[in-house]
C-alpha cells in the first residue's frame, strides 16, 4: 500500500515513513502543501498522512481542494493543536480521521489501517467492475458462480486497475505501486502478472479483459458480446 506523507517537519516525515517501511508499507514525503496536493492528485496514494501547519498552503486547503476536486483518498489528520475546534475544522475541510503530536507508532498504524479498510463511511469488502468481484479478504476474484484465487501480487495488480475506473495505468505506476520504487522488479515483472491475470479471468468467464494500450499502460475493459 501507498502512503503520502505531507510534513514540513522533515525529521518528522522521515520517522512515519520509516514506521511505515518497516510495516511493509510504500511511503513517499513531500515537505510542502503544494506540493502535497499535486502528488494526492495523482492517484498513486491508498491513504494519506497531512500535516496542519504547512508552507504554501494549509492542511485544511489541502485536503478541502482534494475534496472539491473529486480526490477521495483517505486523510489522516496530523497537527500539534489539540482543542476541539481544530478537530472540527479539520473533519469538516474534508479529512477522515485527526491525530495530534506526539502520537504512537501503534496508534498512526491502526488508524491507518482503519482508513484503509473504509472510503467514507462505507467499509469496503469488496470491489466490483463489470461482472467480477474481488474479495479483500480472501483475495478471490469471482465472475457469476465461478471463483479464482489470486496470489499477493496478482491481487495488488488487480486491486488497482479495477480501483482506476477505467482509466490507463501505467507500467511504471503498477511497479512502483505494487513492488515499490526501490524494488528489484522491473517491467517484465507487470508484463507477467497482467498475463496471469488475463488467465484468471478467462478461467472465471468474465467478459473483463485487460487491455494494453502502446506506450502508456492498461487499463479493465468490458468486451461487447459478438453479434449474431
Amino acid at each position: 500500500m501507498n502512503v503520502l506523507i505531507v510534513e514540513d517537519e522533515r525529521n518528522l516525515a522521515d520517522a512515519i515513513a520509516k514506521i511505515l517501511e518497516d510495516e511493509g508499507y510504500n511511503a513517499e514525503a513531500t515537505y510542502d502543501g503544494k506540493a502535497g496536493l499535486t502528488c494526492a492528485k495523482s492517484g498513486l496514494y491508498d491513504a494519506i498522512v497531512l500535516d496542519v501547519m504547512l508552507p504554501g498552503m494549509s492542511g485544511y486547503d489541502v485536503v478541502h481542494t482534494m475534496r472539491k476536486e473529486g480526490v477521495a483518498t483517505p486523510v489522516l489528520m496530523l497537527t500539534a493543536r489539540t482543542s476541539t475546534a481544530d478537530k472540527v475544522a479539520g473533519l469538516d475541510s474534508g479529512a477522515d480521521d485527526y491525530m495530534t503530536k506526539p502520537f504512537e507508532a501503534e496508534e498512526l498504524l491502526a488508524r491507518l489501517r482503519a482508513l484503509t479498510r473504509r472510503r467514507g463511511d462505507v467499509m469496503l469488502d469488496e470491489i466490483k467492475f463489470a461482472d467480477i468481484v474481488l474479495d479483500l479478504t480472501t483475495h478471490d476474484l469471482t465472475c457469476g458462480d465461478k471463483s479464482v484465487h489470486l496470489s499477493g501480487k496478482e491481487f495488488e495488480v488487480m486491486s488497482i486497475l479495477m480501483g482506476s475506473n477505467s482509466r490507463v495505468i501505467s507500467k511504471q505506476d503498477l511497479l512502483t505501486r505494487v513492488w515499490g520504487a526501490d524494488g528489484e522488479a522491473s517491467e517484465n515483472s507487470v508484463e507477467a502478472y497482467v498475463s496471469f491475470l488475463r488467465k484468471k479471468l478467462a478461467h472465471v468467464g468474465s467478459k473483463v479483459q485487460v487491455t494494453t494500450l502502446r506506450m502508456l499502460g492498461y487499463r479493465l475493459e468490458v468486451l461487447d458480446a459478438p453479434e449474431n
